[in-house]
């Protein structure tokens, strides 16, 4: 939407400029007012919609350089734009679109609150997350995984706790930063997800522990809730 409200507004500023030319003396012969108020107004919506634009493909970019790291291969991720949020009725924070053959795409949605939680985190200072910057933190985490081929929620969900502190740091966070974001999605919000994201499995020294140095229980000692 913004790309082309700024297209268009710069059309339309080139079409003012363009009319005065052709027609800067009235009927009369008396000389036409240039129209500043209107061009001006014009090129600034076209210049700040644009710099919206450049910071949302920036943001996009950024996040698909950290997902494809933890997916081994390229991916895409896309940030939700005002307009699809407006008709978006679906309750997922992001999502992986599985190809025709039932692997999952490179490529991933999320949700333009949580793609707004994951720009404040980028330019926080990391030590303090908010409730929402640590579940964003998360979705980039699980859609990664998704991606890498993980097509079962339970499954893709333990892939990602484990992996959440090597997300957040990539974003910017410390080590200990880091760990301790991951910590916290994994007893505050991992408790409460639904069924099918949650196995007992997820566990120390369970089927689906990773033994990796990012786990969330680890540094606690902590079991599956």
């Amino acid at each position: 939407m913004t790309r082309w409200t700024s297209i268009t507004a710069t059309a339309l500023a080139l079409v003012v400029v363009l009319r005065w030319v052709l027609s800067r003396h009235d009927s009369l012969g008396r000389a036409r007012r240039f129209p500043w108020a209107s061009v001006v107004l014009l090129v600034v919506l076209a210049l700040g919609t644009a710099t919206l634009q450049l910071r949302h493909e920036g943001l996009e970019r950024r996040l698909s350089r950290v997902a494809g790291r933890l997916d081994g291969v390229g991916v895409t991720v896309r940030c939700q734009s005002l307009g699809k949020e407006m008709v978006d009725v679906g309750s997922e924070l992001g999502y992986v679109r599985w190809g025709p053959d039932g692997v999952p795409e490179h490529s991933t949605l999320i949700k333009r609150e949580q793609c707004a939680d994951l720009a404040s985190y980028l330019a926080s200072p990391h030590g303090t997350p908010t409730p929402g910057q640590v579940i964003a933190v998360h979705v980039l985490t699980h859609e990664a995984m998704h991606m890498a081929g993980l097509t079962g929620e339970a499954q893709a969900e333990c892939a990602a706790v484990q992996r959440d502190a090597d997300t957040a740091r990539r974003l910017g966070a410390s080590p200990v930063e880091a760990q301790a974001l991951a910590v916290e999605y994994w007893t505050t919000t991992y408790p409460r997800m639904p069924e099918d994201y949650r196995t007992a499995d997820c566990a120390p020294g369970g089927p689906l522990d990773e033994g990796g140095p990012d786990a969330p229980w680890l540094p606690a000692g902590l079991g599956s809730s």
